[in-house]
């Protein structure tokens, strides 16, 4: 398998606050430790960029971030753009979106 581009949202349940950011933070250091992958936090998610073994493991690790910080349920959204008749990446995709709103 190749390079995917993958978007991940981690969500504790049940949380004592509705702030989640440091929910957000615990899972982006847990993120951290694959510095393989090229990673971009947004404001609803993070976008994740690397061999899908590797963003499967990390995707992984993410999830149980919350359950370590004490939540009791967990809800992860994972969407992964796997295409296999050339190289997928963050930029290229923002790219192709970019030229076509500048056709005219």
């Amino acid at each position: 398998m190749g390079r995917v581009v993958a978007e991940v949202t981690v969500v504790p349940l049940g949380t004592a606050s509705p702030s989640l950011s440091a929910w957000v933070a615990g899972v982006e250091k847990a993120l951290a430790r694959f510095p393989g992958l090229k990673t971009m936090l947004t404001p609803m998610s993070t976008v994740i960029e690397g061999e899908m073994a590797e963003v499967v493991e990390a995707v992984k690790a993410m999830h149980e971030v919350p359950f370590r910080m004490g939540a009791i349920r967990v809800s992860t959204t994972l969407r992964i753009d796997d295409r296999r008749d050339r190289p997928v990446t963050m930029e290229g995709k923002l790219e192709a979106v970019k030229n076509k709103l500048s056709d005219k």
